[in-house]
């Protein structure tokens, strides 16, 4: 798939992966870093992400929640199943 995820998709990416076990907070936080750097603004939830303890997969699914956008269901779906 050529399509770039955007944030919102990735956050619920994430999301999955924290629910399932299959991705830590500390790859979460990792992204989170990334997206700081690349950003022209940084909102609020990509510097929560990026602060949070490597421990706290509670906290960091909670900031991604508060990722805003749409989810793009195609994109998502060839995430989860490279996965």
């Amino acid at each position: 798939m050529d399509t770039l995820a955007n944030h919102r998709t990735m956050a619920e990416y994430y999301i999955k992966g924290i629910a399932d076990g299959s991705i830590g907070a500390a790859e979460v936080i990792a992204w989170a870093d990334e997206v700081v750097v690349a950003a022209a603004k940084t909102e609020d939830w990509m510097i929560e992400i990026s602060s949070s303890r490597p421990d706290d997969h509670t906290g960091v699914l909670h900031h991604l929640h508060a990722v805003q956008g749409e989810i793009q269901p195609d994109v998502l779906a060839a995430m989860l199943a490279k996965k």
